[in-house]
């Protein structure tokens, strides 16, 4: 699938969100803040795919 510009700096920005908060997870293991690291990772993982999706459908260059 062709991707334009935008969609690739979505996607990137989330995935580093995403990344910073499973790295916090992993540093701080057995803690609450790692459990809320890791719950708050999975949402922002759903959020990011209905980002994705919508812009998908809606950009002319991706859809």
């Amino acid at each position: 699938m062709k991707t334009c510009h935008q969609f690739k700096t979505v996607r990137a920005e989330y995935e580093r969100e995403i990344g910073y908060m499973v790295a916090h997870s992993e540093r701080h293991e057995g803690r609450p803040s790692a459990k809320s690291s890791a719950k708050q990772a999975a949402s922002t993982k759903a959020r990011m795919a209905r980002a994705l999706s919508s812009h998908v459908g809606r950009c002319p260059e991706c859809g």
